[in-house]
């Protein structure tokens, strides 16, 4: 687990104002957060550095890309046995990742092993995500799927 960044209340501001506008220039944070814009530029390459910020991205509306339905998929995987040469987990893994319409994938506790957040056109292409793709891996024992009707919160910012 990585370690815990001891961050003060100007490094707050400075990450909740980059979470808003990722663009935002040196100038206008100083000018939000009472600084000198290279007090802010010192800042913002040590929360860089240290991996407080992990990137700079664009975010895309899945709408207007032609991305209209959102899935979240339940999968279980079949249970390890000596006659498998790799683990089903590793195998699932490995795969999940060269899935594009999978934009998440969360181990979890419970009955289900993982949570994926899948991005399609339309059922069709759900239709042929399911049965071409997920349920044909050979690790993948069941899946249930409930499908977003509406988003009321939808962020990326944390709460810092």
């Amino acid at each position: 687990m990585d370690k815990k960044i001891e961050l003060d209340a100007i490094d707050r501001r400075i990450l909740h104002a980059l979470q808003a506008d990722g663009r935002m220039t040196y100038d206008a944070i100083a000018a939000q957060v009472n600084l000198s814009s290279s007090a802010v530029l010192r800042r913002v390459r040590r929360l860089e550095e240290s991996g407080v910020i992990a990137a700079y991205v664009a975010l895309l509306n899945p709408e207007r890309v032609g991305l209209g339905l959102t899935a979240y998929i339940n999968v279980r995987l079949e249970k390890h046995t000596e006659s498998h040469k790799r683990n089903p987990m590793d195998l699932f893994r490995a795969a999940v990742q060269t899935w594009p319409e999978v934009v998440e994938c969360s181990a979890l506790t419970g009955e289900m092993d993982y949570l994926l957040r899948v991005l399609v056109e339309d059922m069709g292409h759900y239709a042929r995500f399911i049965t071409e793709t997920l349920l044909k891996h050979p690790s993948v024992q069941d899946c249930k799927t409930s499908f977003v009707l509406d988003r009321l919160k939808n962020t990326t910012a944390l709460p810092v």
